[in-house]
């Protein structure tokens, strides 16, 4: 019987391919593979008896059900891994299995297995989204929508500037993971309390052979366990894109309420239901969707700041909830990004709407202009504020259109004329620097999208 809603509604298998029973196994049985190897290459034991715990660990019969059979009689899951991986080996070699180790050398060394290749998820998701939002704002270069501050409409922008704004926020997220992934995707083989004592004397080359048959960085100063910054690091980076993810995702939904009615989700009209009892109900359902799951997402972060809270050299306060904590962060945060990234490759926009709504501002909207055009002509700055911000006022009282009210005032009509005030009030000709910001980060992503994808086929 399913009780997490991951096992049968959130997640893409991809991700839940990485932290299912039978990964995890195959992962921590690479690590003991490994550890065998390296064993055998400084001379500890026999070259023969390595290739025999490789081959017992790669044959696919130790088992998650076994493990868990004897894990029910031991009480202690390595030492069943351990137990069944020596039954599995021909000769004497079961009895070099996990020399030397302890159970966290294995736990999170094979973690940053899985970790690994999880941030390389992460990671193409983070790119394709970056790229679906840089075209679409290259696509809505010149599609002008009012920019909105306080909830109240404030100045033009265009729905193209909107999205480079995210492009770019999503550029900084894949920086943020380039940076922090040699902190994270690190082992350790240093035994008990991390001295690497009962490794012997040759424990640091020990330990550097393991990780490098693996691909893994080194924890240069572990206790019994890597450093839990790193995995704090980790999920801060987490919590981070899904309060973008989240942000976005808001912007959707709020564009999409009727009285705003410029961008929505994309809906099926022949199918989709969008209420069991309003039938006329079109809901941002997906994006609705990434805002809640994005708030699971950052609440992981805190148990595992927890987490790097232990006692001397490592208690067990960590390992339970470890156990939830990771498979959960990196699914959720897979399944939002790809979420998003399909909500904005098919979103509608309105840009007819987009124009009802600047007009219906009557000008106000320009104000700004208006009063920087009247100081350029020898008003003083904040008196042509005070003109403007009382024309504004009683164009809104009237209902009234700003320009009108303005040329009430007889130092603006000595300033300028109708015909001059007139032009100044199109929306698309005060955009100040909007092109060339949408155009270098577009840039920016073309540049570093195409090469990463094609690492990660």
């Amino acid at each position: 019987m399913s009780v997490c809603p991951l096992e049968y509604r959130y997640g893409r298998d991809v991700m839940k391919n990485i932290w299912n029973r039978e990964a995890k196994l195959e992962a921590m049985l690479s690590v003991e593979a490994a550890l065998a190897r390296a064993h055998a290459e400084v001379g500890n034991i026999p070259r023969e008896a390595a290739e025999e715990i490789e081959r017992a660990a790669s044959s696919g019969k130790v088992t998650p059900e076994r493990v868990a059979e004897i894990e029910g009689e031991i009480r202690h899951d390595i030492m069943a891994l351990v137990k069944a991986l020596a039954e599995q080996c021909g000769g004497d070699a079961g009895k070099y299995v996990h020399l030397g180790a302890t159970s966290n050398d294995i736990i999170d060394t094979a973690n940053a297995l899985l970790i690994k290749k999880s941030l390389d998820v992460i990671r193409k998701d983070l790119v394709a989204l970056a790229r679906t939002l840089a075209d679409r704002a290259v696509e809505h270069r010149d599609t002008v929508m009012l920019g909105r501050t306080h909830g109240q409409p404030a100045v033009p922008i265009t729905l193209g500037l909107k999205l480079a704004v995210y492009a770019a926020e999503v550029i900084r997220h894949i920086e943020r993971l380039d940076q922090l992934r040699p902190r994270i995707c690190v082992g350790k083989m240093m035994g008990a309390v991390g001295t690497g004592a009962g490794l012997g004397e040759k424990a640091w080359e020990i330990q550097k052979r393991t990780m490098d048959r693996l691909g893994l960085g080194v924890e240069e100063a572990p206790t019994q366990i890597v450093g839990r910054d790193r995995y704090g690091e980790m999920f801060n980076l987490m919590a981070l894109i899904a309060s973008s993810l989240e942000k976005y995702a808001t912007e959707v939904r709020n564009l999409q309420r009727p009285e705003i009615g410029e961008a929505a989700e994309a809906f099926d009209t022949g199918k989709q239901v969008g209420s069991s009892t309003m039938a006329h109900k079109k809901n941002p359902i997906t994006s609705e969707n990434i805002c809640g799951l994005a708030r699971v997402v950052r609440a992981l972060a805190m148990p595992e700041m927890e987490n790097m809270v232990t006692w001397h050299e490592r208690d067990l306060t960590n390992s339970s909830s470890e156990r939830m904590l990771l498979p959960h962060v990196f699914v959720l945060t897979d399944d939002i990004l790809v979420k998003t990234e399909g909500v904005f490759r098919n979103l509608a926009v309105y840009p007819e709407r987009m124009r009802e709504n600047i007009e219906a501002t009557k000008g106000l909207i320009m104000g700004e202009r208006i009063m920087l055009a009247l100081a350029e002509r020898g008003m003083g700055r904040q008196e042509a504020h005070e003109v403007v911000r009382r024309a504004a006022m009683r164009a809104a009282e009237r209902g009234g259109h700003l320009m009108d009210a303005l040329l009430e005032d007889n130092a603006v009509a000595s300033l300028m004329s109708r015909e001059e005030l007139e032009a100044m009030f199109d929306p698309s000709t005060y955009l100040g620097e909007t092109r060339r910001i949408i155009d270098t980060i577009a840039e920016r992503v073309k540049n570093m999208a195409m090469p990463n994808l094609l690492q990660m086929r």
